[in-house]
């Protein structure tokens, strides 16, 4: 869960976080999340994604109280996380709006998004890789291939980590590709990293 939560936050969610452990709770609200009760959540949020790796996370009494439109989906464990049952059988209707995605129209007139039947979305719905990270997984390995050629005689016949200058030149392109500035080392700093 805080892999996601980091990820939505990244790209610029509110993102609201529930939990029954109060250690993970104090550690979502220190790393700047809001923590609630699910029963307040479901009232104001727009999206909803479970990775709790617990059954019944969102019953039937959470869905009933969500937004129009709201979207749920699970990346946490099997479908029991989402009372999909509940949402595929008494909505007054159920249709697939698009691969993977069914539009569940409630009783109350509410409709309600299901992302792959509530089983785990990144498993059954996924489309791909976002192109940023294609960017970088094909970069690191274009030079890793360049590596090899170049240093294959003195290698051994074993798997070896990507080098780390490799690494670092993937970083330093995606960085100038997405115009992200970062500080360079003074030579102060260069010569004090290098005496010990």
């Amino acid at each position: 869960g805080r892999g996601v939560a980091a990820r939505c936050h990244g790209m610029g969610c509110k993102v609201i976080v529930t939990e029954v452990d109060p250690i993970k709770a104090l550690e979502a609200h220190m790393d700047g999340f809001e923590v609630m009760p699910m029963s307040q959540a479901t009232k104001i949020g727009d999206m909803f994604i479970t990775c709790t790796g617990m059954t019944s996370v969102i019953r039937k009494e959470h869905i009933l109280q969500m937004k129009d439109g709201a979207i749920m989906g699970n990346v946490g464990h099997f479908d029991v996380e989402i009372d999909s049952e509940f949402l595929l059988k008494k909505s007054k209707s159920v249709k697939e709006v698009r691969p993977n995605l069914d539009e569940c129209k409630l009783k109350n007139g509410k409709r309600v998004y299901l992302i792959g039947q509530g089983r785990l979305a990144n498993l059954v719905a996924a489309e791909g890789h976002p192109p940023e990270v294609m960017a970088q997984s094909f970069s690191n390995q274009i030079l890793s291939i360049l590596y090899i050629l170049k240093n294959h005689k003195k290698m051994e016949n074993k798997i070896i980590n990507v080098p780390e200058e490799i690494d670092k030149q993937v970083a330093v392109d995606a960085l100038k590709a997405m115009d992200v500035k970062i500080d360079k080392l003074t030579p102060e700093q260069v010569k004090y990293a290098n005496s010990w």
